[in-house]
């Protein structure tokens, strides 16, 4: 990026429609983007006119059809006439004919003859994909198109990767309903900001996303957690869909680790945890993003009672490397913990910026001396947990994966220093007779700490939290995240 004394440095770029701008950002570089005429959208959310949007944090995005002119310095860029956007505008338009039945259906509206015959469910969409496919694009595509139809509609984003974050800390899987166009502006917040890390006064931060803790982020490390996280995530669903018969018309869409179509992990594990997706989230349609294979096995497995449709993938979706998913997850734990500026390129001023006003996404964390008896800490199943299938023949687990493992800090190898611990909310049952051994597991995540270091003599710890609240008497979690500034 420029220094701040520098001339700006723009590009103006004119697009036909149905092309897009692309563009990758390197690690400490912005980028300012403003629509001079016409209409464009990143990812599904509307750019207003001369308001210039900031991208930082090694973001990768494409702007699609659009006039207007570039302030910055971004490592790759150029306009492509190859885009999938019809393919997904024609998704759209499907799904929203589902929720318009659901809705007329709910309300007891006269149906057409045409569509007598057509199905009133709203649209429950699980996707699919291989690694760097652009799944979670599509996505937050189709949710932004969505909530930009004008009909208030709050379609549910659930998000069953570990190593997205999705709203929470890297580790979490976790749901949200969405009321407005999610951004696009840095990877250390993917999916917009949650109201309980950032000022509540932005848009976006509207979420209250429940979010459980996994704690790692391939999901071959536990396929049985994941698999009774996905249960637990979907039963919370049904619940809220019980209440809320209007809300349960926008549907819902699951965005999906690539191990569940395709690594090093076994068919039969991989085609357990897509089965838990589909019954627990009562999944009615499944995309599979740019991979004939795992088409034709969903077309086989699934077909009979469900809809299975192959999406092209963008040509656009960059290959992303194990040292870039390394930094963004510092982004997120960063992000989350401190908050986000992006410094805009120079010349572009903070009180003209299009979007949201990112300077005031600053937190103030707090660091914090406890007692290592103020805190119950847990690691779920063993450290290193190695399949079933590599265990000798007749042998059995001393810890079973979904066994909580009381940590002691005062203990060499605890692996808590730099450690990310989710702290659990508390257990709705408080009479000690009702408790059971694995209610753990089943508790949703109130937030995040940082243990930053550990006084084991005096048998204190200090902790890292984004607010004051006191964590004494609560129970955390530990997973194979660390994080240190």
């Amino acid at each position: 990026m420029a220094s701040e004394g520098a001339s700006i440095e723009s590009k103006e770029w004119t697009l036909d429609p149905e092309t897009e701008y692309r563009f990758e950002l390197d690690p400490g570089t912005s980028l300012a983007v403003k629509l001079i005429r016409g209409h464009a959208e990143v990812f599904g959310a509307e750019l207003a006119a001369n308001k210039p949007y900031l991208f930082g944090s090694e973001c990768k995005a494409a702007i699609f059809t659009w006039r207007g002119y570039v302030t910055g310095q971004p490592s790759t860029e150029y306009v492509s006439e190859e885009t999938p956007m019809a393919a997904y505008a024609n998704l759209h338009i499907a799904f929203e004919q589902m929720r318009v039945r659901a809705l007329r259906d709910l309300r007891g509206s006269p149906v057409p003859e045409y569509e007598r015959e057509k199905s009133s469910d709203p649209p429950r969409v699980l996707l699919l994909g291989p690694e760097n496919s652009g799944k979670t694009t599509v996505c937050k595509l189709l949710i932004n198109y969505a909530v930009r139809a004008g009909q208030g509609w709050s379609p549910l984003l659930i998000n069953t990767d570990p190593a997205e974050g999705g709203w929470a800390a890297p580790g979490a899987l976790s749901a949200a309903p969405v009321h407005t166009p999610l951004p696009t502006c840095s990877p250390g917040n993917p999916l917009g900001a949650a109201a309980t890390s950032a000022p509540t006064a932005l848009s976006s931060n509207a979420l209250l996303p429940l979010a459980y803790w996994y704690g790692h982020a391939e999901s071959k490390r536990n396929p049985l957690l994941m698999e009774r996280i996905i249960r637990n995530l979907g039963e919370n669903v049904n619940d809220k869909y019980q209440v809320d018969l209007q809300g349960r018309t926008a549907g819902l869409i699951v965005d999906t680790p690539s191990s569940f179509a395709s690594g090093p992990g076994s068919s039969d594990e991989r085609q357990r945890l897509i089965k838990a997706c589909v019954d627990a989230f009562k999944i009615n349609v499944i995309l599979v993003v740019g991979h004939e294979k795992l088409n034709v096995e969903m077309q086989r497995t699934y077909a009979s009672r469900l809809t299975v449709v192959k999406i092209p993938k963008s040509g656009g979706v960059v290959e992303l490397d194990h040292l870039y998913r390394e930094r963004v997850h510092n982004y997120q734990l960063h992000t989350y913990m401190y908050g986000q500026i992006i410094p805009p390129p120079p010349g572009i001023s903070s009180a003209s910026l299009g979007g949201e006003t990112l300077s005031d996404l600053v937190l103030s964390p707090s660091s914090t001396i406890i007692n290592f008896d103020d805190l119950s800490i847990f690691r779920i199943g063993a450290e290193t947990m190695a399949p079933s299938s590599a265990l000798p023949i007749g042998a059995a687990r001393a810890v079973s994966e979904t066994q909580a493992v009381s940590i002691d800090p005062a203990q060499p190898g605890s692996g808590l220093l730099n450690a990310v611990l989710a702290v659990l909310a508390p257990p709705v049952n408080t009479d000690e007779s009702e408790r059971y051994d694995e209610e753990i597991l089943d508790l949703p995540i109130s937030g995040f700490i940082i243990v930053t270091n550990l006084d084991i003599p005096h048998r204190k710890m200090t902790i890292l939290a984004p607010n004051q609240g006191s964590v004494v008497g609560r129970t955390a979690v530990i997973g194979s995240f660390e994080w240190q500034e």
